[in-house]
């Protein structure tokens, strides 16, 4: 890998621009890119033209720069967190017609959890999630799910990052902290209540892929009004249920009796019964042909 002469990798400083990018700061002029990731304003003009020229960056009219759509096209190709949303979807949104608040489909990312789907109703209760954005474990639900779940080093690691509680509610020790990770290993799920808004709690259960290990939370946020939660926790269990299901079924081999339809792209789409046997189908016959799921390849006749 070729390196600078800082010793910052090229690569490195790629993610580093791209980085500088976020939801309270969508569009960037070259300098603001070049301060933020901390890099020469000569590297940053090369490396923002080679983006641009590759897609992954845009440029806009005022000259400022925006992430391309090429770099979503991208990402949409992994089985990882896309495909898991494709997969949950007729789930969630059978959660949301129960429950009318919102409902959201996170993963851990590090010592946070990424938002990788969210359903809300215009009128349930305030909510600060966004689809893509992040949240520190310790004040969700569904993060205290996924420590619940994970390697036993991640609760000192956030305790020294420190707890930062957000309301009088909020986790404010690592002993607070420690003692709602082992309850939601005990119950199987989590409730925060009040943690991010007085208002607000949130509840949130596991999902399990291959070998019962944990990839990702199912949760609704609702009023904090501190009524039982048994029926929600009901209703989100039978969908995470359904989830890990239809994953596992995703990776069994094309042919086994309980294998999802789709070939390889029933990692990635969840869509009718008749377009998972097309893509089946397409795989079948015109595996040679097609490439990253671009259909226009096809001669008419089979695209049509």
């Amino acid at each position: 890998m070729a390196r600078q002469s800082n010793g910052v990798s090229a690569i490195s400083r790629v993610v580093l621009v791209l980085d500088t990018f976020s939801f309270e700061a969508p569009f960037l002029s070259l300098s603001e890119i070049a301060e933020r990731a901390g890099i020469p304003m000569s590297s940053a003009h090369r490396i923002v033209s080679e983006l641009v020229e590759h897609g992954l960056l845009e440029r806009m009219p005022d000259r400022s720069y925006r992430v391309g759509n090429r770099l979503w096209e991208m990402g949409s190709r992994t089985p990882g967190a896309l495909g898991l949303r494709e997969i949950a979807l007729p789930y969630l949104h059978a959660i949301q017609s129960r429950v009318r608040q919102h409902t959201q489909l996170l993963v851990r990312s590090g010592l946070d959890v990424l938002v990788i789907e969210r359903l809300s109703s215009r009128d349930a209760v305030v909510n600060a999630s966004i689809v893509g954005g992040r949240i520190p474990l310790q004040h969700s639900s569904s993060g205290i799910v996924l420590l619940a779940n994970a390697e036993e080093d991640l609760v000192p690691k956030i305790a020294e990052r420190g707890l930062a509680p957000i309301t009088g509610s909020s986790l404010r020790t690592p002993e607070q902290l420690r003692d709602a990770v082992e309850r939601a290993r005990r119950d199987g799920y989590a409730i925060s209540e009040g943690w991010i808004f007085e208002e607000s709690r949130g509840i949130a259960v596991p999902i399990r892929g291959s070998q019962e290990v944990v990839v990702g939370t199912v949760g609704v946020v609702v009023p904090n009004d501190h009524s039982t939660v048994d029926d929600l926790v009901r209703l989100l269990r039978l969908a995470a249920e359904g989830i890990s299901d239809a994953l596992l079924r995703s990776y069994l081999p094309p042919g086994h009796p309980h294998a999802r339809a789709g070939g390889v792209y029933r990692q990635l789409v969840a869509s009718s019964d008749r377009s998972m046997a097309y893509f089946e189908h397409l795989l079948e016959e015109h595996g040679d042909l097609v490439h990253d799921g671009h259909l226009a390849t096809l001669p008419p006749q089979e695209a049509r």
